[in-house]
């Protein structure tokens, strides 16, 4: 697996990109001051964005189907996880741009290559605010050990 969106996995059969770039961008907006340069405020974080492109050769990798997939998911307008291979979780993002041109014909018009550009675009507010806080998820669950080990103490005695 090289990334998964939802649960679309890009891989050789898939969809396997051959260039993957990511852009943060950042906001520092400038008030302008007689006399002096500008001054800048962070704001934070702005738009995170994903653009995936390659070539598919239909007899060795995915093809229209594969392109079909991710337009339909395109289609349901939803945010989809993004998490690449090696398990790192990028956040929630959405699809705004299929691109595909065929080339390469044959008689019947199917294209022998199709090269690809998927954008998407970073959707959530952080990854923090995603899965919640760990330091609280891990004290709920280190309670709810313990709880269920103080039932089966009870349950055989001891």
């Amino acid at each position: 697996m090289m990334l998964a969106l939802g649960m679309f996995v890009f891989m050789r059969q898939t969809l396997p990109y051959q260039s993957i770039q990511r852009d943060t961008d950042y906001r520092w907006p400038s008030n302008s001051r007689v006399g002096l340069r500008d001054t800048f405020q962070f704001l934070g974080p702005g738009e995170e964005t994903v653009t995936l492109s390659g070539v598919l050769y239909p007899e060795l990798t995915g093809g229209k189907l594969t392109m079909t997939t991710l337009r339909l998911m395109a289609d349901e307008g939803r945010a989809w996880p993004l998490i690449d291979g090696t398990g790192t979780i990028y956040g929630m993002f959405i699809i705004n741009n299929v691109s595909e041109t065929g080339s390469l014909l044959f008689s019947d018009g199917t294209p022998r290559r199709t090269d690809f550009t998927l954008k998407l675009t970073r959707v959530d507010e952080s990854l923090a605010a995603l899965y919640g806080d760990i330091g609280k998820q891990a004290e709920s669950l280190i309670g709810k050990a313990g709880d269920l080990a103080g039932k089966y103490t009870g349950l055989f005695g001891g």
